[in-house]
């Protein structure tokens, strides 16, 4: 049998040529990934750039069909994993709120790669934990975390009534004191509502969340106001 040639054996493939109407990627009606459920999910695009002068409000949704977060041994899973991350000298969860299907946190971090590594190792904690309670396997989370910066006074004051008194917007209206599924007895902003502080912490003396060092947790946002625990946040 006779050998190919140098130059058959180098000869280039033919061009292909796209014979569609609709050109290949690029925005289109239609395209995207499709939302698993009634809500949109959070774009795969790059996270906006973190610094340890942006805290920031980080929400984490549940799968349809898991139990409520909101009972006594899923919100001990839960807090006992806040209080991990508390450890973490570049990444820190200064307020939270447990709702029945989600988690509302405020944050500080080094920058967003900091923020991105914390976050993972909150969700892996909370997974295989709670995977184990309710007998199950699988990804606990719908999605990728969303997670918004807060870079004015403002802004801020609204993220922490926001998470705090998130259990008002769905209907659970506690009289005299603050939402137990949350920071609430740690933060020192209310105005009518003591701090409990350090005497509020676990067995081993871990609270589940870390006190703010950034300028906008700790001072600025006062000026807008302090909150009552009546307040409803408004729609996001």
């Amino acid at each position: 049998m006779a050998t190919k040639t140098h130059a058959a054996r180098t000869k280039r493939a033919p061009r292909m040529v796209q014979r569609t109407i609709f050109p290949r990627g690029g925005a289109r009606p239609g395209a995207g990934r499709k939302p698993k459920g009634e809500r949109a999910m959070v774009k795969h695009a790059k996270r906006e750039p973190l610094t340890r002068h942006v805290p920031a409000h980080v929400t984490m949704r549940l799968v349809d069909g898991l139990p409520t977060l909101r009972s006594k041994e899923p919100f001990a899973i839960v807090r006992a994993a806040l209080a991990s991350a508390t450890d973490r000298f570049d990444f820190r969860i200064v307020h939270f709120s447990v709702q029945s299907n989600h988690v509302h946190l405020i944050v500080e971090a080094r920058d967003e790669h900091a923020m991105g590594r914390g976050m993972k190792g909150l969700g892996v904690r909370m997974t295989r934990r709670l995977n184990s309670l309710w007998n199950r396997k699988g990804p606990l989370y719908c999605d990728r975390f969303h997670a918004e910066p807060l870079e004015t006074p403002r802004q801020v004051r609204n993220a922490l009534l926001y998470v705090l008194n998130n259990a008002r917007r769905h209907g659970v209206h506690a009289i005299g004191h603050c939402d137990p599924y949350s920071s609430g007895d740690w933060f020192d902003g209310w105005i009518d509502q003591p701090c409990l502080g350090i005497d509020s912490a676990d067995i081993r003396g871990r609270l589940p969340c870390s006190p703010p060092r950034s300028y906008l947790l700790r001072v600025a946002w006062r000026r807008h106001g302090k909150l009552y625990l009546h307040e409803v946040p408004a729609a996001r």
